[in-house]
């Protein structure tokens, strides 16, 4: 396949990555799946979900995020807040610090680089 691609996003199989060193709150447990990745590992995309929780959060590289579906926010350590639910598109540069609150289990797409 010379250009990778997914006509349902839903129909991807999702990896469980476990819960999270970083909670504050709740329960939270992330699955997902890289679907590509450049060879020097440079910058990958995939799918990423996560359940109900408040996590602290840092962003080591740069990454665009489309949400799929659920409900939550993030909120930079200085205070700004970034509401998130399926479509809202969002870039968070790298060391981007803050908390993450997801009240609905939270999809989205996502490219690194």
């Amino acid at each position: 396949m010379s250009t990778p691609h997914w006509p349902d996003a839903a129909s991807v199989e999702l990896e469980d990555w476990g819960a999270g060193s970083n909670t504050l709150a709740g329960a939270p447990r992330a699955s997902g799946k890289i679907l590509s990745q450049n060879p020097d590992g440079s910058s990958e995309c995939g799918l990423w979900s996560c359940t109900p929780g408040t996590r602290k959060v840092t962003f080591a590289a740069d990454e665009f995020c489309h949400f799929l579906s659920g409900h939550g926010s993030y909120v930079h350590d200085n205070g700004e807040q970034i509401p998130v639910e399926a479509g809202t598109l969002v870039f968070f540069p790298a060391g981007w610090t803050g908390i993450s609150i997801i009240t609905q289990t939270l999809t989205k797409a996502f490219m690194c680089r």
